[in-house]
C-alpha cells in the first residue's frame, strides 16, 4: 500500500496506512492515527447543533469526541469511526462524502 496522503486539508489526512487526525487530544492538540484495520465502521451524517456544529474541541455528547476545528460552525457533514470502543472519534472533514468514500475502500482492503 503506498503511504502517500490520498487526502489532507489541514486537519485530516488519510493515507494508505490509516486516519490521521489533528489536534485530536486535549490540551496539547497531539494528532490521533487510527490504522484501517481498527476501524469497524464508517457513519456519514449531516452536521446540526444537536450533533456538535457548536462544539470546536471534546464533547457534547458523551460518546463522540471532536479534534480542535475552528471552522466546524461553518461546515455540513460529520465523520464517526467506530472502533470498538466507549468513545468514538468524530471530525469534519472539508470534503465527508469524498473522506466517507476514501476510508470505506480502505478499511475494505485492510
Amino acid at each position: 500500500m503506498s503511504t502517500g496522503a490520498l487526502y489532507d486539508d489541514g486537519l485530516v489526512m488519510l493515507d494508505g496506512k490509516g486516519v490521521t487526525l489533528r489536534r485530536y487530544y486535549f490540551p496539547l492538540a497531539r494528532a490521533k492515527h487510527i490504522p484501517y484495520a481498527r476501524i469497524r465502521k464508517i457513519d456519514s451524517r449531516p452536521m446540526n447543533w444537536w450533533t456538535g456544529k457548536g462544539r470546536l474541541w471534546g464533547t457534547t455528547h458523551p460518546g463522540y469526541w471532536f479534534p480542535l476545528d475552528l471552522s466546524r460552525p461553518r461546515k455540513s457533514g460529520v465523520i464517526v469511526l467506530d472502533l470498538g470502543g466507549r468513545v468514538k472519534p468524530a471530525f469534519t472533514p472539508n470534503d465527508p462524502e469524498r473522506v466517507a468514500a476514501i476510508v470505506s475502500q480502505q478499511i475494505q482492503s485492510a
